[in-house]
């Protein structure tokens, strides 16, 4: 199933050549059909000569309607824009096409209606020219007339070829169903409908209605009843939920997206024909190393999906812009919202901008000079888990993915990610700290690890343990240097010793014989468990302190789950090892058996 939104002027036919292409009626509201004027969003579908079933959101072409109309279009990946051939290109025209320059709408087709009233050629040459200069340059153009039918079959045909060029939508991407109808169905309850772009919604499924859980009652596709329907789709969703949703409320995959108040975004001002070339907001100075300053009203409204919510803006240098938002949205960063000044004067273009989401948590802007560098760290940022990384330093792989973005790399430890070059710093510091600590506290056998986590600013312990190296280990709660204390220079030195050959394979544990001639007996090798020296895995199997942190750092990054032998080849290590280290790792809850072969790593609780 594919979705088109339909775009263009007052009276220039578009519901006409809906009603044509479907044999349905978009508009629905008496007083709709009454005056000939669309009000509302309309719905209808058909089924193209390939087979493929096309359904099109209708809306409004008249100016008081132009945030209804943003609510039909937000969602959609394709546009049949629609222009009079006896009117031509008309200001409405003119402010769709901004529109849908701003939310990035690359795939359409131009319909040239009332062809049997005036020569479409003049409109048709017009509209591709404006066209083009908004990202539309390949749509299609056709000749056609709702009323005599002349051009709609081919323009059928136009479509199918359309949609079939449409990129295929992500069944596995988390839902973001935008609300843009809500009624109530006797016997049944709430009924949301909207256009689901991506994932997948079940009956049975729970999603997230703002605050609360929203259960799915009952599903339809194009008025017939369905058990599931992934993206492109209009949907129907009868639901159980606490509140009554409204248009511009999202239906959620819980924890796939980040309801944020604030962003930091990079704005794209949309000229209209005709306008300055410095853009409708105006460009006013220039920015860090030369770039443009834009110039935008105070308080705009911006619109993503079927939501239109007013917001501050804060300049913070060249085309990054701070935008306070009046209520949380769900966003994800690549998200492009849609900046419009709803209180211009009748006649002007009243769409600014585009706005490109770089940051959906943005940090605070607290010391003097602050904006202008957050604009410069932004200003070639693209938006993905590196540069989001760079700003936050260290995400749970749970927040990079509901910011919308997968991790790049692997975990430093257990689900957490950090930026390379900060955790190496840290390693860095955490060396620094520790000898810092031991010179002010001599009398103190090592540093606590949960003072060194303070020190740091780290959110867990484990994160300390994951950055301890050599000769850095943990003993009894403290961070220490070098042998424990307490045990005989000769132990120390088989330690050490030990350390040096296990410092190249740190998984593959010395058998026996090998113990033995180090020096270390069981006497001695309990000496050093119980004085932190060493990890005892199982009986006669030891490794260094903080190695089963690491093992599992390391199978974390296996795909998920895992087999012994899996596990092995990823620790290079023999069998005698992996075993012991695996029941190790799941008595520590770090992994977790699934079955006689399997395991996955587990989060930290």
């Amino acid at each position: 199933m594919h979705v088109v939104a339909t775009a263009g002027h007052v009276d220039h036919g578009k519901s006409t050549l809906v009603r044509a292409l479907t044999g349905m009626e978009p508009d629905r509201l008496a007083e709709e059909r009454r005056r000939g004027l669309t009000i509302e969003l309309g719905y209808a579908w058909t089924t193209l000569p390939s087979g493929e079933r096309l359904a099109f959101v209708d809306v409004p072409g008249h100016e008081r309607f132009l945030g209804t109309m943003l609510a039909g279009v937000g969602p959609a990946p394709a546009v049949m824009f629609v222009v009079a051939a006896d009117e031509g290109w008309m200001p409405q025209s003119e402010e769709h096409l901004v529109a849908l320059e701003a939310l990035g709408v690359r795939h359409g087709l131009l319909a040239v209606t009332r062809a049997d009233l005036a020569d479409p050629g003049p409109a048709i040459e017009r509209a591709r020219s404006r066209l083009a200069a908004a990202g539309l340059g390949g749509a299609e153009a056709l000749a056609v007339s709702g009323r005599t039918g002349r051009g709609v079959e081919e323009l059928r045909h136009a479509l199918d070829r359309l949609v079939a060029r449409l990129p295929a939508p992500d069944p596995g991407a988390p839902v973001r169903l935008w609300i843009d109808r809500v009624f109530s169905v006797r016997g049944s309850g709430t009924v949301v409908t909207g256009t689901l772009p991506a994932g997948r919604i079940a009956v049975g499924d729970e999603l997230v209605l703002g605050d609360a859980p929203a259960r799915v009652r009952t599903l339809e596709c194009l008025k017939e009843q369905v058990s599931s329907v992934t993206g492109v789709a209009r949907v129907a969703v009868n639901l159980r939920a606490a509140e009554v949703p409204g248009r511009g409320q999202a239906l959620l995959t819980p924890g796939g997206w980040t309801p944020t108040g604030l962003v930091d975004v990079r704005v794209s001002p949309v000229p209209a024909a005709g306008a300055d070339p410095r853009g409708p907001a105006g460009r006013t100075g220039r920015g860090r190393e030369g770039e443009p300053e834009v110039a935008l009203p105070g308080r705009l409204t911006a619109h993503i999906g079927s939501a239109a919510v007013v917001c501050e803006v804060r300049p913070l240098g060249g085309p990054i812009v701070r935008l306070r938002l009046a209520r949380p949205l769900p966003l994800h960063v690549g998200d492009v919202l849609l900046l419009r000044d709803p209180g211009r004067e009748r006649g002007e273009v009243r769409v600014l901008a585009g706005a490109r989401v770089l940051d959906v948590r943005p940090p605070p802007l607290e010391r003097r000079g602050a904006a202008r560098e957050r604009a410069a760290e932004l200003a070639a940022a693209v938006p993905d888990a590196a540069s989001l990384l760079g700003t936050h330093r260290l995400l749970r792989e749970g927040d990079l993915r509901a910011m919308g973005c997968v991790p790049g790399t692997g975990p430093v430890c257990g689900d957490w990610h950090a930026d390379p070059a900060y955790w190496s710093r840290l390693a860095g510091r955490l060396a620094e700290t520790v000898a810092r600590y031991a010179a002010g506290h001599p009398l103190e056998p090592g540093m606590p690890v949960e003072a060194a986590r303070h020190e740091l600013g780290l959110p867990e312990r484990r994160l300390v343990a994951a950055l301890l190296r050599p000769p850095l280990t943990v003993a009894d709660g403290r961070i220490v240097s070098g042998p424990p204390p307490g045990l005989p220079e000769p132990v120390a030195g088989a330690i050490r010793r030990l350390g040096a050959e296990l410092s190249a394979h740190p998984f593959l544990a010395p058998e026996a014989g090998r113990l033995a001639e180090l020096g270390l007996g069981p006497r001695e090798l309990a000496a050093a468990v119980r004085a932190g020296a060493l990890l005892r895995i199982a009986e006669g199997i030891v490794l260094q302190p903080g190695a089963d942190v690491r093992a599992a750092r390391l199978l974390a990054r296996l795909p998920q789950p895992f087999t012994v032998s899996q596990a092995r080849q990823a620790l290079a290590t023999s069998r005698r090892v992996a075993v012991p280290l695996l029941e190790h790792l799941d008595r520590k809850g770090l992994t977790e058996r699934l079955d006689d072969t399997h395991r996955r790593c587990r989060p930290p609780s």
